[in-house]
């Protein structure tokens, strides 16, 4: 079985109605994590240490969709690649 790997990262957003990064020079990469689980903990620690700044957005990437080729849905499938 594969492993499934989280990315966590974040930063101040254009508008808060839009997922642009302001600058993405200064993205937050909060880190790498086995699971969803941690990935979901280190997320929210994130978004509550910000929650007073409608600007400043943190979000969960799979990693693991998009390095599983042979997983249904994968990026490497929806490319045809």
């Amino acid at each position: 079985m594969a492993q499934r790997l989280h990315l966590v990262f974040g930063g101040e957003l254009v508008s808060p109605g839009k997922n642009v990064f302001k600058d993405v020079k200064n993205i937050h990469i909060v880190g790498m994590f086995p699971d969803y689980a941690s990935a979901f903990s280190a997320w929210k620690a994130e978004a509550q240490r910000t929650v007073d700044d409608a600007h400043m957005r943190y979000f969960i990437a799979h990693i693991h969709r998009l390095r599983d080729e042979a997983q249904p849905g994968s990026a490497t499938e929806e490319l045809g690649l």
